[in-house]
């Protein structure tokens, strides 16, 4: 599986979204940049079929399917859209999933369900208050849970705090077991990542690790790191 969003863009003069373009695919996990407060939205929604662009086009395994991409690409806490409410208990988002999943969503259900996802102390917890990362997979494996789903789309996770080391291990993770996944983030996490994802590749630091130019962008020498952000206007 394959998705790709080619100079996409909404809203009036694209002040929604500038023409971004960006792909993910099964067994990857890809990073898009997207700032300000609306737009990572706007993208997550386009990238997972759930809005059409204005402009721009949006193709899975090279035709434009949005009712494909609907059944199979899961929105993950987008803002104001799929984002659970912040007081609602993770038990409680827990036996509303495995409802969606067609699965028993009664208490000895939900409490096997989060064993298995070693959640379990955080069931009496609003969602709001768990750690970033512990809210992340929660969500993100939950929504694979759903039958037909093999691709995920995590808006704004950096939002919570947290170090986006641990959500991006997270995220290539799931796409080792075949899922392609695309995480919506803003530019510090995206140099948060590269930072470590280079850290990773060269060892601990050290003489050998020095960069001899600070100022060149090394991240597309890194296979496991596609970093994709918005387009200059005109571009």
């Amino acid at each position: 599986m394959k998705v790709e969003l080619q100079k996409v863009a909404k809203g009036p003069k694209s002040a929604a979204l500038p023409p971004t373009s960006a792909s993910f695919e099964t067994g990857r996990a890809s990073l898009a940049r997207a700032e300000t407060e609306q737009r990572p939205t706007v993208l997550g929604l386009i990238a997972s079929g759930r809005m059409r662009p204005d402009a721009g086009t949006v193709t899975i395994d090279g035709t434009t399917d949005y009712a494909a991409m609907r059944r199979r690409i899961a929105l993950i806490d987008a803002p104001d859209v799929s984002e659970p409410a912040p007081d609602v208990t993770v038990a409680g988002i827990v036996a509303e999933e495995l409802m969606f999943a067609g699965r028993p969503s009664h208490p000895v259900a939900v409490n096997r369900c989060l064993r298995d996802l070693g959640a379990s102390e955080w069931a009496r917890y609003s969602i709001g208050t768990v750690p970033p990362t512990v809210r992340i997979r929660l969500l993100a494996e939950l929504a694979l849970l759903r039958k037909g789903v093999d691709a995920l789309v995590i808006v704004s996770p950096d939002r919570h705090g947290g170090d986006p080391v641990d959500w991006w291990r997270f995220a290539r993770e799931v796409a080792g077991r075949d899922k392609a996944v695309l995480v919506v983030a803003g530019d510090a996490s995206a140099a948060a990542i590269a930072a470590a994802s280079l850290v990773e590749r060269f060892g601990e630091t050290g003489p050998d690790t020095f960069d001899e130019d600070p100022g060149r962008d090394d991240t597309d020498e890194l296979p496991d790191l596609i970093v994709t952000e918005p387009l200059e206007e005109g571009v």
